[in-house]
């Protein structure tokens, strides 16, 4: 397995079907689904690192169902890493999104890791029988149960806003005893870095919409908080950067090419100029060294950080386009990005998390833990562990006692 360390690239897909200014055209429900597996595959064969998708369950959105998306593109290539953007935390269950994305990282051989969040659909929380009022404390307490489900072999548990579980587990146990690595996404809330940190865990500040200056405060306060909590110097936490570029050989170009698409995009078309929103923003219309200067530059803003996404297939562009836009990102931007951003690169800095450097780390060079069931078969009535070995999972990081109470 050749997983992608260093500092990873890749592309997220909001998964909007839009109708395309420049033609009428508006993609069905199947062309959007197969033009994100051929996006995904395009982009590890022009040599991205990162395949990442979001969950959405209104129109125009096609991603309801990001697991049977990512595994079906796991199989289909052999070194990218498939990621969402994101995971509702706070609408699904916990135990399904432990069953479901464990069962996706043993499909993909480890290639995976999750971003979990509270989405921007307001309408959702009643869909899936919850208050959105709630939407914080169901964000805190739907974790902490889904670290445990994913840390302890056998759980009992009480909250708030699911009914008990005693001697539960969940299956199947993550791959070699090591859960997915998740990133906590936000776009303005305090409390999901704090999360992020507490559980020493990834942050992801989505980047696409607001000025540096907001998410400059975010970032820091999850580094803060992450050496408060003991995981290491503040410099050593794990961060991702959300990126939006449109790229042309020369600038000109880009910005005729990419002027329609931007004026009638669902989120800001018929909002502010192209021209304002780069400057406001990290969106970089123009030519691959426009590019390059601009997200070069985001390691003075934010500090070094270990992965950085860019929204590409949105706003109507055509699947043509969007091949031709991953080509020059991965052939002219990223290479140049990758040895910027790899220079004076303090040594304490980690790389990005991947499967295969959190199992060495856990067990060296020594053979991985494989859950077996045991006598009992884990059928959740006994109570003792129905794995041979018991005990908890290694866990990366301790899981507080307060927090296992809702509203912690």
């Amino acid at each position: 397995m050749n997983e992608q360390s260093g500092m990873q690239f890749g592309l997220m897909s909001v998964s909007d079907i839009t109708q395309d200014p420049t033609t009428g055209v508006t993609p069905s429900e199947a062309e959007r689904i197969q033009a994100a597996v051929t996006i995904a595959k395009h982009a590890e064969d022009a040599g991205l690192d990162v395949f990442a998708i979001g969950e959405h369950h209104n129109p125009p959105f096609f991603s309801s169902s990001p697991t049977t998306l990512l595994a079906y593109i796991a199989a289909q290539t052999e070194r990218l890493i498939v990621s969402t953007s994101t995971t509702l935390i706070t609408t699904n269950d916990p135990v399904r999104i432990a069953e479901e994305y464990a069962m996706l990282q043993h499909l993909s051989g480890g290639r995976m890791d999750l971003m979990m969040g509270r989405g921007n659909t307001g309408p959702v929380y009643p869909w899936f029988g919850q208050d959105i009022r709630q939407g914080l404390p169901l964000a805190i307490e739907n974790y902490a149960l889904l670290h445990e489900l994913w840390t302890k072999d056998v759980v009992d548990w009480e909250g708030k806003f699911r009914t008990p579980l005693q001697g539960f587990t969940a299956t199947p146990r993550p791959l070699d005893g090591i859960a997915p690595f998740v990133w906590h996404g936000s776009i303005r809330t305090p409390e999901i870095a704090e999360q992020a940190a507490y559980y020493g865990d990834g942050f992801f500040a989505n980047n696409i919409f607001w000025p540096k200056e907001h998410y400059q405060r975010l970032i820091e306060l999850y580094r803060q908080r992450w050496a408060h909590y003991g995981h290491g110097a503040p410099e050593t936490a794990i961060v991702g950067l959300g990126g939006q570029a449109f790229l042309a050989k020369n600038s000109q170009d880009a910005v005729k090419q990419f002027r329609p698409y931007f004026d009638n995009a669902p989120v800001y078309g018929h909002g502010p100029s192209m021209e304002d929103f780069t400057e406001m923003t990290p969106l970089t219309v123009g030519s691959p060294q426009q590019v390059i200067d601009r997200y070069a530059a985001m390691r003075e803003h934010y500090g070094d950080y270990q992965r950085q996404l860019f929204l590409m297939d949105h706003a109507g562009l055509p699947l043509k386009t969007v091949l031709e836009q991953i080509d020059l990102l991965a052939g002219e931007v990223v290479p140049v990005l990758r040895k910027e951003l790899a220079k004076d690169r303090p040594d304490n800095v980690p790389d990005a998390p991947t499967h295969a450097t959190r199992v060495k780390a856990v067990y060296g060079d020594g053979p991985a833990r494989e859950a077996r069931p045991g006598a009992n078969r884990g059928d959740n009535l006994t109570a003792g562990s129905p794995y041979q070995d018991g005990g908890a999972a290694p866990a990366g990081s301790a899981f507080g006692a307060a927090a296992t109470k809702a509203g912690a």
